[in-house]
């Protein structure tokens, strides 16, 4: 059963897109079957891994909405054991549609149900705001990973943030866990930067990945080719730093597997 993992954070520019395509692609290269569901109306993870949102014609919102089967509508990739779940702009008026429905925060939990067995990881792309199509994810979701920019208003609506992942365990999904805290944009060159991690490992301890994204031009490139960081270049810094944060979340949640050539080394030695 697959491990449905939320990237939140209201504040817009932090990186949630970037970590849920190059997370993703980092479990499916490492052959972790993963689903990429892209639940911001601006479909920026659609299109970062290849595909034109304006020619999609069933996403995500056809499957809260209109009780699609997402398995009809879950697009390959480029990318081996990656599959997208697609989001176009009409997610948009999912917020004011869902209103009425009944169990309106649990829409997105259903959906996934469907595919779940399927999975190893899925893995959501939130929009930047609490609204309900976030509210949804985090009702999904078995835990959350939030992306802060190493940047100087890098605690701003935090704490905002996680009183809502608090409401949302008390009163929707007492199972919701946060994953980790995951520092992004580091430039090691810069003071600023030093002084962000310092005080978010200060404040918020174990919470924190030991892993921290690093500002690097590949990454910024690789939506540009619809490619993930791992097909565009995967000798960049930034492949590396999702490479290994996959490979911190494997161990923290007991999945690492050891690959045929650990095996025969052990063997050898014994």
């Amino acid at each position: 059963m697959g491990k449905i993992i939320a990237i939140a954070n209201q504040k817009g520019g932090v990186g949630k897109t970037t970590t849920a395509i190059n997370l993703a692609a980092s479990f499916a290269v490492l052959e972790y079957r993963t689903l990429l569901v892209d639940a911001d109306p601006q479909a920026n993870s659609t299109s970062g891994v290849g595909f034109d949102p304006k020619n999609i014609k069933t996403s995500v919102y056809e499957c809260i909405i209109d009780g699609k089967d997402p398995k009809d509508i879950i697009l390959q990739t480029t990318t081996p054991n990656l599959d997208l779940l697609p989001a176009h702009i009409d997610l948009v008026g999912a917020e004011i549609e869902m209103i009425n429905l009944p169990n309106r925060e649990k829409m997105m939990k259903h959906v996934l149900a469907k595919v779940k067995e399927e999975y190893d990881f899925i893995i959501l792309d939130c929009s930047p705001s609490l609204g309900l199509v976030t509210l949804n994810a985090l009702s999904a979701a078995d835990s959350v990973i939030i992306p802060v920019q190493c940047e100087y208003f890098a605690l701003e609506g935090l704490g905002k943030l996680l009183n809502t992942i608090k409401i949302v365990q008390t009163r929707l999904n007492p199972d919701l866990s946060i994953e980790g805290i995951l520092l992004t944009m580091y430039d090691i060159r810069l003071r600023l930067s030093n002084q962000v991690v310092e005080e978010v490992k200060t404040h918020f301890q174990s919470m924190v990945f030991d892993t921290i994204i690093q500002r690097n031009t590949k990454l910024g490139e690789a939506p540009s080719f619809g490619e993930t960081i791992i097909m565009h270049d995967a000798t960049s810094k930034g492949a590396i730093n999702y490479l290994n944060l996959a490979r911190e979340i494997l161990q923290k949640n007991n999945m690492t597997r050891l690959s045929d050539e650990e095996k025969i080394i052990n063997i050898t030695q014994n």
